[in-house]
C-alpha cells in the first residue's frame, strides 16, 4: 500500500479546514453534467433548494420537472424518460427517495435497468433536528440488495460532484447519498475517484514495525473525517492504520478489501448508517469469502435517533474519533488472542 496522504487537503487537522455540505457538491456536478450532455434532466420532489437542484433548474428550466410531493411518481415519471434515451436524476430526502418509493424504483427502475440517479438526500443522523422521522440510516441496506443498482457515498463536497459526475456518465441505475449538514473537505481535485475502486486515504502500516499492532479501517461518506482524526490519534501509541475509501457499496471493490485484510489481519468499519446491512455488512461479506479476519463495526447501533445537533449524535450513538480508536483497540486485541 502506499502512503496517500497526498490525496487529503493539506489542512485537514487544522481549525481553518473548508466546511461544505455534500449536496453541494451534487449540485455543482449535476451543473456540469448537464452542460456536458443536454439528455441530463433534473426531477425534484417539492425540495428544489433542500436538494440544491436549484441551480439546475435556473439554467436548464426546460430540462427540469417539478413533480410535487409525490415520489412514486418521480420515479416512474424518470423510468419512462430514461427509456427514451434521458439521464434523469430525482431528488429529495432518502427518507422519502428511495424511503417511500423503494417499490417504484425496483420495478421501474432497476428491473428495467435504465440508467435513472437517485439522489438521496439528508440521510444520516446530521439532518440533526428534524429527528428520527428524517434521519435515513437504512438507505444503503435497502439500495444495495437491489440488482442492477450501484450504490455510492461520497466523503465531501469534492468527492460528490465527481461521484454526480461519474453517475451522469455511467449507464446503470444508480443511489447517491449525500448529507445536510456542512461537513469538513478533506480531499481534493486530484483525489483519485472511480466508480467501484476504493482507494487508500492513509497509510501508516509501512511504520509499524509490529505487525500485531496494525488495522485497517474502511469506511464512506463524511463520517471518514472521524476515521482520520481516530488515525492520527492512533500514530501516538505506535499503531499502524490503513483508511480505506470504500465510496462505492455496491459493486464494493473485493480487491482491496482482500488486499487490507491480509496485510493488516484486523478491520473496523464506519459508516453513518445502520450497523446492520449497510457497509459493515458489505465488508464482512467480502472478508468471509476470501480472508476471514475479526471486524468490528462503528454505526448506528440498531436504533432509530432523535433530535439533536450532529455532533451530539455522533458523541450518543458512538460514531466519533474516540469510539473508532476504541473499536480498533477491540479488534486488535480479539486479532492477537486468535494468533
Amino acid at each position: 500500500m502506499l502512503n496517500a496522504k497526498v490525496h487529503l487537503s493539506g489542512k485537514i487537522f487544522k481549525d481553518t479546514i473548508d466546511q461544505i455540505p455534500t449536496r453541494n457538491g451534487f449540485g455543482e456536478g449535476l451543473v456540469e453534467a448537464g452542460e456536458k450532455n443536454p439528455q441530463v434532466v433534473a426531477l425534484c420532489a417539492d425540495l428544489i433548494e433542500s436538494t440544491r437542484t436549484i441551480d439546475f433548474a435556473k439554467k436548464f428550466p426546460e430540462r427540469f420537472i417539478e413533480v410535487g410531493v409525490a415520489e412514486q411518481a418521480l420515479a416512474t415519471i424518470a423510468a419512462g424518460m430514461a427509456n427514451y434515451g434521458k439521464i434523469p436524476f430525482i431528488a429529495s430526502y432518502a427518507a422519502f427517495s428511495p424511503g417511500r418509493n423503494w417499490e417504484q424504483i425496483r420495478t421501474t427502475i432497476a428491473l428495467n435497468d435504465v440508467p435513472v440517479k437517485i439522489v438521496g438526500c439528508h440521510a444520516g443522523v446530521s439532518v440533526g433536528p428534524d429527528g428520527a422521522t428524517h434521519q435515513m440510516l437504512e438507505d444503503i441496506a435497502i439500495m444495495r440488495a437491489m440488482p442492477n443498482m450501484i450504490v455510492l457515498v461520497p466523503c465531501d463536497s469534492v468527492e460528490a460532484k465527481k461521484a454526480t459526475m461519474a453517475a451522469a456518465e455511467n449507464g446503470k441505475p444508480t443511489y447517491l447519498r449525500f448529507a445536510r449538514e456542512k461537513t469538513q473537505v478533506f480531499t481534493t481535485e486530484k483525489t483519485p475517484f472511480k466508480i467501484g475502486e476504493a482507494y487508500v486515504l492513509w497509510d501508516t502500516s509501512h511504520g509499524t514495525r509490529d505487525t500485531t499492532n496494525q488495522v485497517a479501517i474502511i469506511g464512506c461518506g463524511p463520517i471518514l473525517y472521524e476515521v482520520l482524526l481516530a488515525a492520527k490519534e492512533l500514530e501516538k501509541s505506535e499503531i499502524g492504520c490503513i483508511v480505506l475509501n470504500s465510496h462505492t457499496i455496491s459493486p464494493i471493490d473485493e480487491q482491496a478489501i482482500v488486499s487490507v485484510a491480509r496485510k493488516c489481519g484486523a478491520i473496523v468499519t464506519v459508516e453513518e448508517h445502520q450497523i446492520n446491512g449497510g457497509l459493515g455488512s458489505a465488508v464482512a461479506e467480502v472478508v468471509t469469502r476470501n480472508w476471514p479476519v475479526p471486524i468490528e463495526y462503528v454505526g448506528m447501533p440498531n436504533c432509530f435517533g432523535e433530535s439533536g445537533q450532529l455532533e451530539e449524535l455522533l458523541e450518543k450513538y458512538g460514531m466519533t474519533a474516540k469510539h473508532i480508536v476504541e473499536a480498533v483497540k477491540r479488534v486488535i486485541t480479539r486479532k492477537n488472542d486468535r494468533d
